[in-house]
């Protein structure tokens, strides 16, 4: 690949690394298989930047390969630990409410956890919303249209609100 390819590579991951962590860390495990899916969303993107026509921003196209990415694994370790139950995915958080943070962190790992029991496709549309991209970008990324994506965040608001009041 040249050089231009590789510098706009380059430049596009730096800008938007942290919000492809974030995407990739609502589909993890844990904090290693954050990074294998990071890792594994970079070697996607990249090998696809030569075919990167434009009809999107690049980040919305990034966004979409690393979404894809994570479904994709999210499916196929599905079909695995139905044959195996892996202890070590499961972990217990201690959450400290008496620090100074006044329970933010609580809600935080309170509003992941919520947002880990929601369905792939509400899954994905919300986690996008947090990234505050607009509708247009969304649609663009999810295939859904624009006002479909708005009907989903008005009801996944309501299914979040629900598991955080417990009610679901």
């Amino acid at each position: 690949m040249n050089q231009d390819i590789e510098n706009a590579f380059l430049e596009a991951i730096e800008q938007d690394r942290h919000k492809l962590l974030r995407i990739c860390s609502v589909y993890a495990k844990d904090e290693d298989d954050k990074k294998d899916l990071f890792q594994e969303a970079l070697i996607n993107i990249w090998q696809s930047m030569s075919g990167f026509n434009g009809h999107a921003s690049l980040s919305t196209w990034m966004y979409r390969i690393t979404l894809n990415v994570c479904l994709r694994l999210q499916s196929k370790n599905a079909k695995m630990t139905d044959k195996f139950r892996n202890l070590d995915s499961i972990s217990i958080e201690n959450i400290r409410t008496d620090e100074k943070d006044n329970g933010e962190h609580a809600k935080l790992v309170q509003l992941r956890n919520c947002i880990k029991k929601l369905n792939d496709a509400d899954k994905a549309v919300i986690t996008l919303y947090l990234e505050e991209l607009p509708y247009k970008d969304i649609s663009e990324i999810t295939g859904l249209s624009e006002n479909n994506v708005a009907v989903k965040i008005k009801r996944v608001k309501e299914k979040l609100l629900n598991c955080i009041r417990g009610k679901s």
